[in-house]
């Protein structure tokens, strides 16, 4: 005799079977609920009374459940409800964003010539101090016939640069028709960062200032490394053959005008404090400068018209007309201001407040920058024993400018920045066209002589304030208070 529990199983076979068959054209649902109302009764029976009370809803029913739900898929999937369903792709994962710089985009990006620079060479730079005024932006120039639209310059500088240094960037390839993409950094993490984000974009020059002279070999050599023709600005890069190309200002000379205005100053008296500062001593550009001055300097030293009063190292030095790079290393070892106002005006006050009364009165100062001239002169401005100080500085501050006509300071060097911009758009555009810039002169950086071309420098006083700065429209006369030879 048939038990009820294979009559229950034959008869839920037999309704399987009869869904799937209809499955194709029909599922009734209406039949299918009407099954499961007339077998629930006999599956409860079927199933031990704990069991079937559980959440779960039990085993068996739960095994019914999913052989209903299995067959009305299949019966779906024949039918074609399915077979046309698509999963969307899972998106990748978000890559790193690159870090943000500073500053961005230069000229508009422009059609540029499709030129392959030749393989690099080797060029480099240096720099000084802060910045002067900014000239109105200007916009790259127009497409050439038959070009690409991937700017093929690119131009890293530090933040805080030259304030002007973008727009005359700017002018100066507008002129030539070419654009650049300019990025700033703040460090030489984002130096590299910068100029790898540069190579990314397909750049064919790269014009660099570097932050740090021996820390920006790793960007160069990147640079070359991708094929990209490496021009060092204002700065040198060292110890590296990864630059072909260097344009800045005669750095040696820069120190020698500054030495030899305190020269001037101190006439044929004997017996002048003298008064030594420096740069940043991981700056090229620091040892130029000190071996300039010192090499002026070191005759009236020697000859007792100056009295070294700040560097136990000088003066065990005094006797050496020139210095090696070690010497002069000890000496910035014991002035460097870092570039620094803050640095340089607590190292000032150090030195004052070590000096004799005799080490005061009147004062000769080489101070490296207009930055950190401000605040050495500010600093012997406030001792009751100094009564003169002849001050030194560079880069024509807008703040120094005023200083040199209020007597605060005495000179500064201006070296035009404007020129210095023009003579790396040439370059650039030299490399561009397949050919090489002319090079003036060469400097050594450890590893190679740099080729590379000098602009001039004009040492600025009270006196020429007119005809240097303002005539030249770098200022305005109104951009500074009193008076001064030639003011309108």
């Amino acid at each position: 005799m048939t038990s009820e529990r294979e009559a229950f199983e034959r008869r839920l076979e037999a309704a399987v079977r009869g869904y799937v068959e209809a499955a194709p054209t029909e599922i009734d649902a209406a039949r299918l609920t009407r099954s499961l109302a007339t077998d629930v009764p006999r599956t409860r029976r079927l199933v031990p009374l704990p069991v079937w009370r559980l959440p779960s809803l039990g085993l068996a029913w739960i095994l019914v459940l999913a052989a209903l739900v299995t067959m009305l898929g299949m019966g779906l999937f024949a039918s074609g409800a399915l077979r046309d369903v698509q999963l969307l792709p899972v998106p990748p994962p978000p890559s790193p964003a690159l870090e943000t710089l500073p500053v961005v985009v230069a000229s508009p990006p422009i059609a540029t010539p499709v030129a392959t620079p030749p393989p690099p060479s080797v060029p480099a730079s240096p720099r000084t101090s802060p910045p002067p005024s900014a000239s109105p932006a200007a916009t790259a120039g127009s497409p050439q016939p038959g070009t690409t639209t991937s700017p093929p310059i690119g131009i890293v500088l530090p933040s805080g640069w030259f304030a002007g240094e973008q727009a005359w960037f700017q002018a100066a390839l507008k002129a030539t028709g070419y654009s650049a993409q300019i990025l700033s950094s703040r460090d030489v993490a984002t130096e590299k960062a910068a100029v790898e984000a540069l190579i990314s974009r397909g750049i064919k020059v790269l014009i660099l200032t570097p932050q740090d002279s021996a820390a920006a070999v790793a960007a160069a050599e990147a640079a070359r490394a991708a094929g990209v023709t490496v021009i060092a600005n204002d700065r040198l890069i060292l110890d590296t053959a990864a630059v072909d190309y260097l344009v800045t200002f005669d750095n040696v000379a820069i120190g020698a005008a500054q030495a030899q205005f305190l020269i001037d100053k101190a006439g044929a008296t004997k017996g002048n404090n003298l008064y030594l500062y420096a740069g940043n001593a991981v700056d090229s550009n620091t040892f130029l400068f000190f071996e300039g001055a010192w090499e002026k300097l070191q005759p009236r030293i020697a000859d007792g018209t100056f009295v070294i009063r700040n560097s136990s190292v000088a003066v065990g030095l005094q006797g050496n007309p020139t210095l090696t790079h070690d010497q002069q290393a000890a000496i910035i070892s014991q002035i460097t201001t870092d570039w620094n106002p803050n640095t340089a005006r607590t190292l000032a006050v150090g030195n004052l407040a070590a000096a004799p009364v005799a080490a005061k009165g009147t004062v000769f100062i080489l101070a490296p920058n207009d930055a950190t001239a401000r605040a050495i002169a500010d600093v012997f401005a406030a001792d009751k024993d100094v009564t003169k100080a002849w001050v030194t500085g560079q880069d024509a501050d807008k703040a120094s400018v005023q200083y040199i006509i209020d007597g605060k300071q005495g000179m500064t060097v201006f070296k035009d920045p404007r020129k210095r911009v023009k003579a790396a758009v040439a370059a650039a555009v030299a490399f561009l066209k397949g050919g090489t810039p002319v090079a003036t002169t060469t400097f050594y950086n450890g590893a190679i002589d740099v080729p590379a071309t000098t602009s001039p420098i004009v040492t600025v006083t009270r006196a020429n304030i007119q005809s240097a700065l303002i005539d030249t429209g770098y200022y305005r006369a109104s951009d500074f208070t009193g008076s001064w030879p030639g003011k309108p």
